[in-house]
């Protein structure tokens, strides 16, 4: 498979006698208890790959417990850790304290199963006996809170779907969060998750420490798809397969070894946090019987190895990619002006890199203070010139690169140590020319830096599908040293900002892919102030106007890009009108079902874009005039529900944030990064706004120069000699349009029209085109336009119209001034701004037909 090529070289093969595999140290009280570190498992700060076998149930002793064997216990702890497997999973079961002590005398981690679905149908039937469940849950932890071997709790596994439809899913995920909350409030740094399976994939547990599945494909291309997904709707957080595996009784001994091999590459290659495959043993007791006709098993009855243990415990061992792989060369180059705040953090990241074949090239671009001196330090190639700007340093180091691949970090940002690995495993199982991954937050920077994380305007991927992007951010983008060779490299006129979508959409023009992978992440700081955020924000508005001058047809006549893919990442706003679906298949029985996000309603929309303080602006004006004529009082309601809408969902955009989930942090402390947060949703467009304005990019902006020509509709005809595709016609006069720099829109799959030239804001002109084939390469070409007033004109200016007519009724002449000159202006306004359309289009017109009459010299 295309996919999968690169792991091929590490299929399994029965192997001639037992590998040694690494011995697993026991753990004690002075093991440190695993941590997430954004996509990953820690222990300490070793990374903790999850290695694990599913264990029981098991047919329970006189007195209805199980797990009281401990002679048995230790022969299969032992037998386990000597495989290779690190962790044992109890899904069923609540484990009795003594089993977490063996598993740690053998260096084994439990990930304990809580069983909170036993309990879900206790919210469709309430009984007066019913069990006080979330207390039920606390005791169950306090038996094993702190314990060292604990790896983490589950609050249940799979509640069935038919279950979940019937409940409601926005019930089932406040059961699982109120159990999550019972856990925490035992054990607050003990790891929980929930462990989901496809059918209910969409319930948002966000709030969860990790995400777990349990997913049976057993196709490779299938599962690395879907595995895709699932990262993505991890987004920051670890993803954990919680259960695989195959039955050898209908696919045979042999088969399973195959399919558990490949299934546990492919998840660590699409940047699982581990697998747990199940079962250790084909023993299994379920529903008071002993289940024979199954045989999951890597183990027999008897504890006889079968050959998938033999494939697992070398894909084990391998993991998260075989050494033997043939890796690119790969060149890191990081571009610094100023950064000696942060690039010291840079270099140190560099030396945990698990990458065979890499150099580093730092690139000073005219820095003033002490950063050639620290990197001076490290063994790496630094290359220090003038002051010229981010995108020509960008050039500097993929000129001077050795690498095939050159991979761009910035300098207040350091690597996961796997990030080249991931990086590299995209670009060598697809035909992608550049491939970014995410960008998290690291801890320890402060609670402004994490207020900046949670809130708008950060670094994020606008994705096309799971893994091919339509942007990918500056701090974390590698791409092929050819594909940039072919554009040039950057563009010199982006020297802050811009610079990485400029190269994206060059390289998309060029019919080349640009790929993600959820792992390969890096870890990048964030303002450390609100000022300097403010900056930042306002730094990204004069970027959008220089790219907007660059990419008008990227941009719709609001001045917003019109992206094809869908934005990932932390600190969005959302908006007040979320509509949300579920695919559930006929009649509940899809077996993968989604959530899919509907588009919001025009009126909840507006309120996300910059522009709205404007109108907010506005009508605080006419409110005003509330004195001078008491009934403009009944527009202060309407102006103070336009400053309500931005401040409600910014709160509610607030309360999605990461450290909200911090146990660390007390309540007090998470009100305060709350409120922070909320401010930041409010003053992000704000700051936007300043620099898309301060820099031409405004809502009445035109694009191009030309005369004003009345609004009135016109038609045009060329009779052309000259042969083209006549589906091209229209993209030929769209040509002329980008050279003149005008802003302009393609009409819909529903729309009579061709093109929209925008006049401004309020008035526009939209253009038709028909071309009559006459033989020979003969075409007649016919083009009409017609002006295009916006319907909110007629609606301002009416409405201010009328206004001030019931004002000079009652003889409130000031009022009646102010109004009637507005109305005028918007509808003057509107009606020059489409004389400006149309005659934009005139003189595109003539140039079109000049190159469709006289052949180019």
């Amino acid at each position: 498979m295309e996919n999968q090529g690169a792991l091929q070289q590490s299929a399994y093969v029965e192997p001639e006698e037992e590998a040694s595999l690494p011995t697993l140290e026991p753990i004690t009280n002075q093991t440190p208890r695993p941590r997430i570190g954004g996509k990953f498992l820690f222990v300490g700060n070793e990374k903790f790959w999850v290695k694990g076998v599913s264990y029981g149930a098991f047919r329970p002793d006189e007195e209805g417990n199980e797990y009281t064997d401990n002679e048995k216990l230790e022969r299969d702890f032992a037998q386990m850790a000597a495989s290779g497997v690190n962790t044992v999973r109890i899904p069923h079961t609540m484990p009795p304290r003594s089993l977490l002590d063996i598993a740690a005398k053998h260096g084994l981690r439990v990930m304990v199963g809580l069983s909170a679905e036993q309990y879900a149908g206790y919210l469709v039937d309430k009984k007066a006996d019913a069990p006080d469940v979330v207390e039920l849950v606390r005791n169950k932890v306090r038996e094993v809170a702190g314990h060292p071997a604990l790896l983490c709790y589950a609050v249940g596994n799979e509640i069935q779907a038919s279950l979940v439809r019937w409940i409601g899913r926005k019930k089932v995920e406040r059961y699982i969060r109120s159990i999550y909350k019972a856990i925490k409030s035992v054990d607050p740094q003990g790891l929980v998750t929930y462990v989901n399976y496809p059918t209910t994939e969409y319930l948002d547990l966000s709030f969860l420490d990790l995400l777990a599945f349990n997913v049976y494909l057993e196709s490779e291309d299938k599962l690395a798809a879907y595995l895709q997904k699932l990262q993505n709707l991890a987004c920051d957080r670890p993803l954990l397969m919680s259960e695989v595996g195959l039955d050898c009784l209908r696919n045979g001994e042999e088969e399973q070894a195959r399919s558990l091999d490949w299934q546990i590459r492919t998840a660590f290659a699409e940047g699982c946090v581990g697998i747990v495959v199940f079962s250790w043993t084909d023993e299994w007791y379920r529903a008071e019987a002993e289940v024979e006709d199954w045989a999951f098993g890597l183990t027999n009855r008897d504890r006889v190895a079968k050959p998938g243990l033999h494939a697992v415990s070398r894909a084990f061992e391998e993991a998260p990619f075989p050494a033997q792989m043939d890796w690119p060369m790969v060149t890191v180059v990081v571009c610094s002006y100023n950064g000696a705040a942060t690039i010291r953090d840079t270099m140190e990241g560099f030396k945990t890199l698990d990458y065979p074949d890499y150099e580093v090239i730092v690139v000073n671009d005219g820095s003033t203070d002490d950063t050639a001196k620290i990197v001076g330090e490290y063994d790496v190639k630094l290359i220090s010139t003038e002051n010229r700007g981010l995108s020509n340093a960008r050039n500097t180091g993929w000129q001077n690169a050795a690498g095939e691949i050159i991979a761009y970090i910035d300098d207040d940002a350091y690597p996961d140590p796997h990030w080249l690995q991931y990086l590299a495993y995209r670009f060598m199982t697809n035909d992608f020319v550049g491939v970014g991954g995410p960008n998290l937050a690291p801890p320890g920077d402060g609670p402004i830096a994490e207020c900046v994380y949670n809130a708008p305007g950060g670094p994020v991927q606008v994705l096309l599908t799971d893994i091919e992007a339509e942007h990918i951010p500056g701090c974390n983008m590698a791409f092929k040293r050819e594909a940039l060779e072919a554009i040039e490299g950057f563009d010199g006129r982006y020297r802050a900002a811009g610079d990485d979508v400029d190269v994206c959409w060059r390289l998309q023009a060029k019919g080349w892919k640009i790929g993600f992978h959820a792992a390969a992440m890096d870890w990048h700081h964030r303002r450390n102030s609100i000022e300097m955020y403010w900056n930042q924000q306002k730094g990204y508005g004069k970027a959008e106007a220089l790219l907007e001058e660059k990419w008008p047809e990227k941009y719709n006549t609001l001045g917003h890009t019109t992206w094809g893919g869908r934005m990932y990442g932390a600190g969005f706003t959302l908006p007040l009108g979320r509509r949300q679906r579920v695919y559930g298949g006929l009649m509940g029985g899809a077996p993968f079902q989604s959530i899919y996000e509907m588009a919001p309603a025009t009126i909840w929309s507006l309120p996300l874009m910059p522009e709205w303080y404007l109108l907010v602006g506005f009508l605080g004006i006419l409110s005003l005039l509330g004195p001078l004529w008491p009934p403009m009082l009944w527009i202060l309601p309407v102006f103070l529900a336009s400053v309500a809408i931005p401040v409600i969902q910014a709160g509610i955009s607030a309360s999605r944030a990461t450290f909200l989930r911090d146990p660390a942090l007390s309540r007090e402390q998470k009100l305060k990064q709350w409120f922070l947060t909320t401010a930041m949703h409010l003053t992000q467009p704000l700051a936007r706004l300043k620099g898309r304005v301060d820099h031409g990019l405004t809502i009445w902006r035109r694009g191009g120069d030309a005369l004003l020509l009345l609004p009135w509709p016109k038609s045009f005809a060329i009779w052309t000699e000259k042969w083209e595709d006549p589906g091209n016609r229209p993209f030929q006069f769209t040509s002329e349009l980008e050279r003149k720099g005008c802003v302009f829109e393609y009409g819909g799959d529903f729309d009579d029209w061709d093109i929209e030239v925008s006049g401004g804001l309020l008035g526009g002109a939209r253009m038709m085109m028909a071309v009559e084939d006459h033989g020979g390469g003969a075409h007649y070409i016919r083009v009409r336009f017609w002006p295009k007033l916006r319907t909110s004109v007629f609606f301002i200016s009416g409405l201010l119209l009328l206004l001030s007519l019931f004002a000079a009724l009652d003889q409130a002449w000031l009022a009646t001034c102010v109004l009637a000159i507005s109305g005028l202006a918007v509808l003057i306004r509107s009606i020059r701004e489409c004389a400006s359309a149309q005659g934009l289009l005139a003189v595109t017109f003539e140039r079109f037909k000049a190159t469709l009459l006289v052949d180019p010299e």
